[in-house]
């Protein structure tokens, strides 16, 4: 018999998906910053790599 008190207490689950959640907000923040900012991750590394040569 499956004991349910357990389970209905058990918040692992709970966090680990409001952690991935909250991860998620923050990829998709920082995404629309950078399009917003007009930065452009190609332009950047460009130019890093004729800085280095």
């Amino acid at each position: 018999m499956i004991r349910r008190a357990g389970l209905l207490r058990d918040q692992r689950g709970a966090t680990a998906i409001e952690y991935g959640l909250i991860a998620a907000l923050i990829s998709v923040a920082c995404i629309i910053a950078f399009q917003m900012l007009g930065l452009n991750l190609a332009t950047i590394f460009t130019t890093i790599a004729n800085a280095l040569r």
